[in-house]
């Protein structure tokens, strides 16, 4: 029996590069584990051994050159210190939120993201879920389809977006696309970021509290960190208004779930338009019954035309790394963010479950590849 299990756990016995995945991701479940095959490299998969991790990993430690992870699964410096020959840490997602850059850096090892890929398919559903909060849609439609408009009439009116003053939060490739697209609709558009951008004619607050008092809505772009982590509570909701809207397409945990819903359901702020949540898969109850709420199961953003080019992307920067040629995606890690290990194995905690229960539908399975 202990002979068969070593065997299981050996890997291929061939000349191809090794890469790790540490979980498998949702793409393998949808399109099969041939979706990012390559005749470039080969893949160790912990997940199909009968050892557990932290074995799997000293036994193959000598051979790991990079490692394939996604959101859902968080590359701490615990795990990057078992692998002396790491050089290469590719994701599938935009958020890099979930790797150690700094010990990436400390170590030497690049790493790659999904790039600007899922940019525009963001910044169509972050303008989609603002029109469906200002003109009801969504809303209007469960009225007709209860059967409400011929017993009470008609619905109460919505609100036009033409026109709106617009803060956007982190003007990076998703928030200028964003930006684009309501500039098309005639809106006063203003942002936060960690710097002003000299090449942009929006205005600038380096105050949040004090972009969302000149705003009529808030758009969510910037990635989690320490520093934006909550970034979105009372104050800045309650400087927003009554008549504001806010759109969540980034990352949950940059609002405080708590004081928004407490704000929707005292009607302290128009409305929310919400793709991330800050315990995934899990939603507050209380927004389950609120028609001021759009909400969708983190699939902002990918489409099928967008998981294509993924595929391509993620097995190009592996193709590239082991042919010793420039990443296709490379991320920088001179000037990133920090988002503490602490936050990362909450986070990781939470994605365990969140693999787990979107495995049960295919279509939320999207969730997994990116978020």
């Amino acid at each position: 029996m202990a002979v068969a299990a070593e065997n299981q756990s050996q890997p291929p016995q061939n000349d191809l590069p090794y890469v790790l995945i540490l979980k498998p991701p949702a793409a393998f479940s949808i399109f099969g584990d041939h979706f990012f095959h390559s005749p470039k490299f080969q893949f160790l998969k912990p997940f199909e051994s009968p050892l557990p991790l932290p074995q799997f990993l000293l036994t193959h430690a000598q051979s790991v050159q990079a490692i394939l992870t996604s959101a859902s699964g968080s590359v701490t410096a615990d795990t990057i210190r078992l692998l002396p020959r790491l050089g290469l840490v590719v994701t599938t997602s935009q958020g890099i939120n979930h790797i150690d850059l700094s010990e990436c850096r400390r170590r030497g090892i690049a790493v790659a993201g999904a790039g600007t890929i899922f940019s525009t398919d963001c910044a169509d559903f972050a303008v989609g879920l603002l029109l469906d909060i200002l003109r009801k849609v969504s809303a209007a439609n469960r009225y007709v389809k209860q059967g409400l408009w011929s017993s009470q009439g008609n619905y109460p009116l919505g609100n036009k977006l033409g026109g709106k003053q617009v803060g956007i939060v982190g003007l990076g490739s998703i928030g200028t696309e964003v930006a684009k697209r309501l500039e098309a609709f005639r809106c006063s558009i203003s942002y936060n970021s960690r710097s002003k951008k000299p090449s942009v004619p929006y205005t600038f607050y380096p105050n949040v509290v004090e972009l969302a008092v000149n705003c009529d809505a808030l758009i969510i772009c910037c990635a989690l960190t320490d520093e934006t982590h909550h970034l979105i509570g009372k104050k800045v909701l309650s400087a927003l208004g009554k008549d504001g809207v806010i759109i969540n397409i980034a990352r949950g945990p940059i609002i405080d779930e708590k004081e928004l819903v407490q704000c929707l359901i005292n009607r302290e702020i128009l409305g929310a338009g919400l793709d991330v949540f800050e315990h995934e898969p899990d939603v507050p109850v209380e927004l389950l019954a609120l028609d001021n709420v759009v909400m969708s199961p983190h699939n902002a953003v990918c489409t099928t035309e967008s998981l294509e080019e993924l595929r391509k992307t993620v097995v190009g920067n592996f193709e590239a790394f082991f042919s010793n040629e420039p990443l296709l995606t490379p991320v920088p890690l001179d000037d990133q963010p920090h988002l503490s290990e602490s936050r990362m194995y909450k986070k990781l905690l939470l994605s365990n479950k969140l693999i787990w229960r979107t495995a049960k539908l295919k279509d939320s399975m999207l969730v997994g590849i990116l978020l």
